[in-house]
């Protein structure tokens, strides 16, 4: 049983997660090791059920003797967690490869990859749109032909420049052929969000109920996020994504974005009141798999990053202090398990200080708070960092208390 479709079929979302494959170029690596463990993390975000909402893209086995030990590690280690994927190009070698690299695993895919558009069939293949599909359909057979146990999708690259009729044909024949799904790429990352709904209709009415389509959007011009949503409520529910976004140049859609989004907001993005999810995603799991990744990769999170970054839960001026709830689209601690937590900058108000002194284990009065505030917002411009750190404060606390205590 292909797992994937029917998780799509019955209107669930399916997470295509290529934070390991496509992540890789995004000049980053990680090690096997990493890669089960992020399987298996990701796929905790849903419990028992990750193998029906996450496909675990492991990497690219033709790549090297390496990352093809590192696919078969994560497929022999992680199928518990998610549903292990190997990707490659549209080549004999390389999907004989593929499917050897995942065989033996439960719900184990291949996902190989063939040009769509006029202009990336020449470039890729050396033939013209058409013979390049085609070829599609054939590997599809081939794939399934290698080893039945594993299911094979389709990945078209350039879709967005694509002719969708003609997509549309051809996915029908892949699906005929055996593919699992049929993925339609925003290889560029150009598309615009009204053109993506309108690919993804048009190809979808041109097939039946039978194909399932799903999304490999870039965010070049930053609409991943936004281009995926519109292919959402066009129907299609199997999407990729990536942990912070890493893929080839400005990445993807982020797989914390876009599991907050849906979990939180499922019906309107959806435009059905029916259920996305056999369970729904924790999300207080989030926070710790994006630390995780950061850490690997080297990609930093910033105090802009969404859902996940360091700015999230903080505290560093007067009002939100006193009304954090009217400056926060939701509460960090009850959905994401974020602690709040109070920071002194150069615009610390009274009240900050006076928090903040009082977690070091100081009672101020008015003179004491003033001159700590004062002091504060100095020692922020003195040095040109806008937090201050916490010991520095609690040592000039100590001076300031025993000072006055001297002076009393």
């Amino acid at each position: 049983m292909d797992v994937v479709r029917q998780s799509a079929q019955s209107g669930r979302v399916v997470i295509w997660e290529e934070s390991a494959r496509d992540g890789a170029q995004a000049k980053t690596l990680m090690t096997p090791e990493f890669r089960v463990r992020l399987a298996h993390e990701t796929g905790r975000v849903f419990g028992a059920d990750g193998p029906r909402h996450v496909v675990f893209a492991a990497g690219f086995p033709a790549v090297c003797d390496e990352e093809f030990e590192a696919v078969r590690q994560v497929a022999a280690e992680a199928e518990e967690s998610v549903s292990v994927a190997a990707v490659c190009r549209g080549a004999l070698r390389d999907v004989e490869q593929a499917v050897a690299s995942v065989r033996g695993s439960r719900n184990a895919r291949v996902m190989v990859v063939v040009p769509a558009s006029e202009a990336m069939s020449q470039v890729m293949v050396h033939k013209t749109a058409e013979q390049a599909l085609q070829g599609g359909v054939d590997l599809a057979k081939l794939a399934r032909d290698l080893d039945d146990t594993v299911a094979v999708d389709i990945c078209l690259a350039d879709a967005s420049r694509a002719d969708t009729s003609l997509m549309s044909h051809y996915a029908q024949a892949m699906t005929g052929a055996g593919a699992g799904l049929v993925v339609l790429a925003d290889t560029v990352g150009a598309q615009l969000p009204g053109a993506c709904r309108d690919m993804f209709d048009a190809v979808q009415a041109g097939t039946d109920e039978d194909v399932v389509l799903a999304t490999h959007l870039h965010n070049d011009l930053g609409l991943g996020l936004n281009n995926t949503l519109q292919a959402l409520a066009a129907g299609v529910r199997v999407v990729s994504s990536s942990w912070l976004g890493i893929a080839e140049r400005a990445g993807i859609v982020a797989t914390e974005q876009l599991l907050f989004l849906l979990a939180r907001h499922a019906e309107e993005l959806l435009n059905t009141d029916a259920t996305p999810w056999w369970t729904a995603p924790d999300l207080t799991r989030l926070p710790t798999i994006a630390q995780m990744v950061a850490q690997e990769t080297e990609v930093p999170l910033s105090v802009t990053t969404p859902i996940v970054g360091t700015g999230v839960g903080t505290i560093s001026t007067g009002t939100p202090f006193v009304h954090p709830q009217l400056f926060q689209p939701y509460d960090p601690t009850q959905v994401l398990g974020i602690q709040p937590k109070v920071l002194l900058t150069q615009l610390a108000s009274a009240r900050v200080i006076t928090a903040v002194a009082t977690r070091l284990g100081h009672g101020l009065d008015k003179e004491q708070t003033r001159a700590a505030m004062n002091w504060v917002k100095k020692r922020a411009f003195r040095t040109g960092r806008a937090v201050v750190e916490e010991a520095a404060f609690a040592d000039y606390l100590d001076g300031l208390v025993h000072t006055d205590r001297i002076s009393a």
